[in-house]
This record gives structure tokens, sequence and C-alpha cells, in this order.
């Protein structure tokens, strides 16, 4: 049994690890359990390419980006295309969301192409692992740099002109994504007969499934969060796309205007209001009083309120508050359980592992807390 310095040692190594990967800074505190050889990797790559274009497409260079806690990410430069930059995304098979695919995402880059969403350009998509050895997608590099979810004393401060000119793009783009019309795209085949009454449902079907997998002992608090979820829910005001991990860290941005959302791998057509709770949990807003630290609670929901076709529901937002608690809770789980499993050497996962309980008390204090 690990013991509370331990945590605490490795909370902070893994904050640590978090700057230094955001100022620039190389500091390795593990890896996936790569069995991916990228020489082969980027022959793989370049005959693949050569085949979808006609062209003679070579890799000039294969960058692995040692983001993210799922996907493996790289960047290619190129010979041989227009696109002489693009980015790879891999799922492999001993990743914390395992097993994967790619479609979702794909679908979701190509369908919110010039949608008033920032997104890259989706071009090549499969879940073949004869290919590359993992479902992969293949998409366009847009300029940008991360803004990390975290504050500390070791990064500067946000201004007021940069945080509120992010946050201003933050919540259009979001107002945007759920006004969306789907419908008519190929991501209408990720409803698959999801209505206004039974999407929370299913989603809370997809996480029980999760916790069932993940979970290395009963968690009586967490199923008990299933029960109330199961006997609170609400309808949907519309079924929108719902990103999934909507939130800072997961844009990119110059002088202060967001060039892109990334990380669509959890989308999925559902209650817009899964969003707006997650985007405004407490673990986002890195001990500021911002949500994502960004903006004031009040100023997000009225402004996301002011451009989209529907009522913003408190019930809905508290239910989907609760939600969002027991999802991450899981997530936790799913660190926990790479690490133990000896998929991931990575001192970040049970340092994830080790605020379940935290979270799953978050989670009570949720249900139980007025309107």
């Amino acid at each position: 049994m690990t013991d509370s310095l331990s945590i605490a040692n490795i909370s902070m190594l893994v904050y640590d690890w978090s700057v230094c990967c955001n100022q620039g800074i190389k500091l390795v505190l593990g890896t996936q359990m790569s069995s991916i050889n990228e020489a082969e990797l980027r022959e793989s790559i370049a005959r693949y390419l050569s085949e979808c274009t006609g062209q003679s497409v070579h890799v000039n260079s294969l960058v692995r980006y040692a983001v993210g806690f799922s996907w493996l990410t790289y960047g290619l430069c190129l010979s041989g295309l227009a696109q002489r930059e693009l980015i790879l995304r891999l799922g492999p098979d001993y990743g914390l969301f395992a097993p994967y695919s790619a479609k979702p995402q794909a679908l979701a880059m190509r369908a919110l192409t010039n949608s008033g969403v920032p997104v890259p350009m989706s071009y090549w998509f499969g879940d073949d692992p004869s290919i590359f050895g993992a479902p992969f997608l293949f998409c366009e590099k847009v300029a940008g740099t991360p803004v990390v979810p975290w504050a500390s004393s070791s990064l500067p401060p946000m201004s007021d002109d940069f945080r509120l000119s992010l946050a201003h793009d933050f919540i259009a783009a979001l107002a945007a994504l759920h006004r969306f019309d789907w419908s008519a795209t190929e991501l209408a085949e990720l409803a698959h007969g999801t209505t206004l009454e039974n999407t929370a449902t299913r989603q809370i079907d997809v996480w029980y499934g999760h916790y069932q997998r993940w979970a290395m002992r009963a968690y009586p608090l967490f199923e008990w969060g299933l029960h109330w979820l199961r006997a609170n829910r609400p309808v949907a005001p519309r079924l929108s796309i719902v990103h999934g991990d909507y939130r800072t860290g997961n844009f990119l941005e110059i002088d202060g205007r967001i060039t892109s959302i990334l990380d669509w791998e959890l989308t999925y057509i559902g209650d817009p209001h899964d969003d707006l709770a997650w985007a405004s949990l407490p673990m986002y807003m890195g001990g500021t009083k911002y949500v994502s630290r960004l903006i004031e609670p009040e100023k997000f929901f009225s402004n996301y309120q002011a451009q989209v076709p529907f009522v913003v529901n408190p019930v809905s937002l508290k239910y989907y508050r609760v939600f969002s608690f027991l999802k991450l809770a899981a997530t936790h789980m799913a660190a926990a359980r790479c690490f133990e499993d000896g998929r991931f050497n990575d001192l970040r996962m049970p340092a994830m592992g080790s605020q379940i309980l935290p979270v799953l008390r978050q989670m009570e204090k949720a249900i139980e807390a007025p309107l």
C-alpha cells in the first residue's frame, strides 16, 4: 500500500512533469509500454500515404509527442504531399481507453470543418490494426500552443485581456458545436437510435461498462452514484455533438485566439449539458475562480446561453456535474489499472489512481448540494 507521503511525492512529480512539458523542457518519468518500431512505422506511413494519394511520399521526420494518457501522437514532416506537416494519432490496445476506434473523432472533425468550431482537418483514418498496428488518424497539424488547465507559481499568470479573449472563443466554439446540425452528416451513424429520453441512460451504461473493466475493487460510493444517476435521468433539450473532454488543455491558441479544439476521441451524440458540466469542474479551475481558468461561472453560462437555441437547465447541469465526477473517478481507475497491469511505466498513472476516492467524495457532495 502506498503511503500518503509517497502519494504526495508522486503528485508533485506529475505536476512538475506537466509544467516542464508546457515549457518545452524534457523530463521523462516513464512511458507507455509501446511495442511500435518507429523505423518500421516510418516505412508504413510512407507506403500507406503513397498508396492513398498516388504520390511518392517520404517521411522526413517522425516525432513522438509525450502528451496525453491515451492515444499516441506523432508529428510528421513529409515530402511528396501538399500537406508537408501532419499529425498521426494511434490508439494502441494497451491505451487508457482501449479498445479504440478512430471513426468517432475522424467523423466529428470532418463534419465540423467550416462549421464555426475550429478543428484540424481530418484526412485518412481506419481501425484495421494490420496497417499500423492500431486504429489510426491522420489530420492537419494546426499552429498554436496549449494552455494547461492548472495554475502555478512556475507559470506566468494569464493577463485579463488574454484570459477573456480565450474565454470568448472557448464559449463561442462550444455553442457552435452544440448548435451544429449533425443529422445530415456522417456523424448520424454515431447516434445509433439515441433519443432525447435515452441519451443519459446510454452514457450511464457506457461508463458502468468501463467501471466493470477497470475497477480493481468494489467502490460502493461509485455504485451509489450510478444508482442516483439512473433514478434522476433528465430529458435532453436537444441532441448535440458532445466533445466529451471540453476544457482548457484541449485547445491550441495564438495571441489569445483559439486556433483549434483537440482530442475528440470521446465525442458522441447526446445532451449538451455534459460538456458544460465537464468544462466547469473544479479540477480545471487551477486554483482560480474561473471555469477552465478563463471566466467566472456566471458569465460562462450566461454567455453560452445567449448563443444557443435552448435553455440551460440547472437540474440537468447538476445531473451532468455528478456524472462528470463519476466519469473522472472511472478514468482514474483506468489509469491505476494500466499502471498495475504494466501497460504504462508512467508515474502520472498511480498519482491519478490516488484521486479516485477524493473525486467520489466530490461526487457525493454534488449529489447532496442544493440547486
